[in-house]
């Protein structure tokens, strides 16, 4: 269970988070402007839109926020980190960063669905360091070497 606050100034009439379908893996998550503005993002820029929204995770996952395909399909609109990573121990506002890849200025307005969240378990990993690596067939061979 992921519990929810409203980030000060938000307007909590947007609504939370929802699974678009019963199968959904990702609940949609709104824009929320303090002022209910729309912002635009010309061709080429990024910006950090609000969600309204603070988390508190459970220890031992991550929220992964995810661009939606319909924007990305349709306008160009994805997000610059993809995925981003909301940590079990981050208690400050939610904002997506989305960016314009497509051919022409896109409005991003209050209530419109612009990312997807999907929550995750996390397995922190042990790190050591020792003077040799076992081999593989692939080896040290990097981008491209496994075929097109």
């Amino acid at each position: 269970m992921i519990r929810l606050a409203w980030a000060d100034g938000a307007d909590q009439t947007i609504g939370l988070p929802a699974y678009e379908t019963s199968g959904a893996a990702g609940a949609d998550l709104r824009a929320n402007f303090p002022d209910g503005q729309a912002v635009t993002l010309e061709v080429g820029a990024r910006g950090l839109i609000p969600t309204g929204l603070r988390m508190a995770i459970p220890d031992g996952f991550e929220v992964q926020i995810r661009p939606r395909s319909g924007l990305a399909l349709k306008h160009g609109i994805s997000m610059v980190n993809a995925p981003g990573t909301i940590d079990s121990d981050y208690r400050g506002s939610v904002g997506v960063i989305l960016i314009n890849h497509g051919t022409a200025p896109f409005d991003v307005t209050h209530g419109m669905r612009i990312a997807q969240m999907v929550m995750a378990p996390v397995i922190q990993a042990e790190f050591e360091v020792v003077d040799t690596l076992d081999d593989t067939t692939r080896g040290a061979d990097g981008f491209g070497s496994t075929g097109v």
